[in-house]
């Protein structure tokens, strides 16, 4: 079975600061690559300001890190108005991520011509 991180609220999937720093501290390497880290948090800022905490995005919904960390830490990974879960599908299922009225859900990848 594989485990994929999804965002059930109509805001865009973000991770918390917590959540982030967690990934980091782990190694994940689309975490790592942020290297501007004041970017997202300036002093002046708490972690949980919407326009500041847009982090997380690039990093691979299966990625075993990611769901570790959202397991982990439960309600403390949402980032600003997200609402994370881990969701586990059969290994031979080929997915993607799809909204319905911008809340997410993975759906199997069916073939499709022009």
């Amino acid at each position: 079975m594989q485990k994929i991180v999804i965002n059930k609220s109509v805001e865009q999937f973000c991770l918390s600061h917590k959540a982030f720093m967690r990934l980091r501290e782990l190694g994940q390497a689309e975490a790592l690559q942020e290297t501007d880290r004041g970017v997202y948090w300036p002093q002046a800022a708490s972690p949980r300001e919407p326009r500041l905490n847009q982090c997380g995005q690039l990093v691979p919904r299966n990625d075993a890190t990611l769901v570790r960390v959202v397991e982990e830490l439960c309600a403390d990974a949402n980032g600003h108005c997200a609402e994370l879960k881990v969701v586990t599908i059969p290994d031979e299922v080929q997915w993607g991520i799809s909204k319905t009225d911008g809340i997410e859900h993975v759906s199997e990848v069916h073939r499709t011509w022009e």
